[in-house]
């Protein structure tokens, strides 16, 4: 008689966000959409690339549901409120509690409430989905999720936690049970602020840490860049604390911890791209990109010179990781320095380092030179397809996507070689053929201000030669930054994990 086949591993991947997902999820599955940030690209580029290669994939998500019906009205709302018992099969798993269906972003400025949504989120993963779905391995991602793993260990159940950014958040054991969270049946597993003595002693006082809890009790845990590990675990990085660069050392010291890059959002091709004026390739990328530089142009009220160079900063304004105030000292002096070639600066982003570029530009009076917007999305894809550098010289970054982004559309990014930067840009070396942006090694202006010119140098190089690099970069990007390479990273870890295949 013929031996039953082992049922295939199924995969519960737990997150706060989540931009879209594949066809066949459910009816619901391509409305959902909460995104703050890189997580939620990868967390859908992860759950569609294991969906399309048959995994038995399932991801448990908070229901956002003023986020979700914001979009598409009433009848989804309706429709969202019955999806468990009209689609019991379907395999998005929505958490359900009024602490997130009336918000109108992922994360609120105020800690105490994110800790709340984190809870009623966690409760209902803990609570209902884990016992429904009955995975046979658990994925989290983030503070969010960080008590998950616990839950997890205690189970027996294979817990990957994957760290995204290094902020968290701490409560007492008091705090989460009364959330709705049985943590005394799991409460030896989770990290707490001081060594514990037994659940009595400690469930008033000595409060737990979510993210150093979910990379404690997880049985591997992965960042989203190899060398931003690396940076962690050395110590080279004052802004992460002692306990979370211990525990992750500890879990690489046993060969339970890596860096899996992110990758970009399969939407971000210059050839399709429908927020461009004009798409192209990389064979047309010459005409292209001088199309949609002369349409950034117009729109921004910038000079009119299809021969300026165009730097543009895709990132938030955000002086603690991004560096903005590298550029602002030097502005002036890199405009006026390049006024010959109508050297010009666009930048794309919120925060409170807006206020400074705009103090700039009108002291200067540099309107028809530098373009200060607030964030929006189609104007930073017109961006994209515009310039010709991207700038990013972040102090730290965990792994950033924007200058694969830029790699991609032929904008070469300029970066402090740092974490998921070090990993994902080299110094450009067109002679050899080498090398996708400029790199510099100290992070202060003068620093930034080399790596502007060494792009001012390869721009000024001969037309034919400087399209040749271009042309490779794009097409080696392309190749190498895609949700398929990440998701084989995922899928090798996820069975090591279980020592066995997740498909056949």
């Amino acid at each position: 008689m013929a031996q039953k086949s082992e049922k295939r591993p199924r995969v519960l991947i737990v997150t706060p966000e989540v931009t879209y997902l594949p066809e066949g999820m459910g009816n619901m599955a391509n409305y959902l959409t909460a995104k703050a940030g890189g997580l939620a690209d990868v967390s859908a580029a992860l759950v569609k690339a294991l969906f399309e290669l048959e995994a038995d994939v399932h991801v448990a998500l908070p229901d956002y549901r003023s986020l979700f019906s914001a979009n598409f009205g009433n009848l989804f709302r309706r429709e969202l409120l019955t999806i468990r018992s009209a689609m019991p099969e379907d395999r998005v798993h929505l958490a359900e509690d009024r602490a997130f269906f009336y918000r109108r972003g992922v994360y609120s400025p105020y800690s105490a409430e994110n800790i709340k949504v984190a809870m009623a989120f966690q409760r209902e993963v803990i609570n209902h989905i884990v016992p429904r779905v009955k995975p046979d391995l658990i994925h989290c991602n983030d503070w969010m999720t960080g008590l998950v793993p616990g839950m997890s260990r205690s189970l027996g159940i294979p817990c990957l936690f994957t760290v995204h950014n290094i902020h968290t958040v701490k409560a007492t054991l008091s705090h989460i049970e009364d959330r709705g969270i049985d943590a005394a049946a799991f409460w030896n597993t989770l990290y707490y602020e001081r060594p514990p003595q037994n659940y009595e002693e400690t469930r008033e006082t000595n409060q737990v840490d979510f993210l150093v809890s979910g990379v404690f009790a997880s049985h591997f845990v992965n960042t989203v860049s190899p060398t931003f590990l690396t940076e962690i675990v050395e110590g080279r990085h004052s802004f992460v604390e002692e306990p979370l660069r211990r525990e992750l050392s500890n879990k690489a010291a046993a060969g339970c911890a890596v860096g899996i890059l992110n990758a970009p959002e399969a939407s971000f091709n210059p050839a399709t791209d429908k927020m461009l004026a004009s798409q192209y390739t990389p064979d047309g990328h010459v005409l292209g990109k001088l199309h949609n530089k002369r349409v950034l142009q117009e729109s921004l009220g910038l000079a009119r010179d299809d021969k300026a160079p165009l730097f543009y900063w895709p990132s938030r304004l955000d002086p603690v990781q991004k560096g903005p105030q590298l550029l602002t000292d030097i502005l002036y002096r890199i405009v006026s320095a390049y006024r010959h070639q109508d050297l010009q600066i666009v930048l794309v982003a919120n925060g409170e380092y807006q206020k400074h570029f705009r103090n700039i530009v009108d002291f200067h009076n540099l309107y028809n030179r530098v373009a200060v917007c607030d964030f929006d999305e189609k104007l930073s894809r017109l961006a994209y397809g515009a310039a010709d550098f991207v700038l990013l010289p972040s102090r730290f970054e965990p792994c950033g996507l924007p200058q694969m982004y830029g790699s991609i559309y032929g904008a070469l990014p300029i970066v402090h070689d740092t974490g998921g930067l070090h990993d994902t840009v080299t110094h450009m070396d067109a002679p050899r053929n080498l090398g996708n942006g400029f790199v510099f090694k100290i992070w202060d202006s003068q620093g930034l201000y080399w790596a502007m010119e060494e792009a001012m140098r390869f721009y000024n190089l001969p037309p034919d030669l400087k399209n040749r690099q271009i042309h490779r970069v794009m097409t080696e990007s392309a190749a190498r930054f895609n949700h398929e390479a990440t998701a084989r990273q995922y899928i090798d870890l996820y069975e090591k994990m279980l020592r066995r295949p997740l498909i056949r």
